[in-house]
């Protein structure tokens, strides 16, 4: 039983291995970016997508993925005394790493309107 086990090792990584080249999966991660910045400052930023908190505004946020795949992302913006704003974008994976793209990411600036 023993001398099937080891047989049997090599054939499943090979067929895992066939998987991920025929799933489309690769190592090319690339590096998207998006600074949010709000009128005024001070208001959260949350990714409506899995309800993460992305930080409070002035904030700079990166994403990961396959280059040839822009990610659909939709935050809701909140700040006490100030509506809340609802806005969705692409970020495109168009940076080799993360520093890159933080160097150079997408302005968005969301003016909130006081409550009445």
């Amino acid at each position: 039983m023993t001398k099937n086990r080891w047989v049997f090792r090599p054939v499943t990584l090979l067929l895992l291995f066939t998987a991920v080249q025929l799933s489309g999966c690769s190592s090319s991660t690339q590096y998207g970016a998006v600074h949010f910045k709000t009128i005024p400052p001070g208001a959260e930023v949350m990714n409506l997508k899995d309800d993460t908190n992305l930080g409070m505004t002035p904030v700079l946020v990166t994403w990961q993925g396959d280059p040839n795949e822009p990610e659909y992302v939709t935050v809701e913006i909140t700040k006490k005394g100030y509506q809340n704003d609802i806005t969705s974008f692409w970020v495109k994976m168009r940076h080799k790493t993360r520093e890159e793209a933080a160097a150079a990411p997408h302005p968005i600036t969301i003016d909130l309107k006081k409550r009445k």
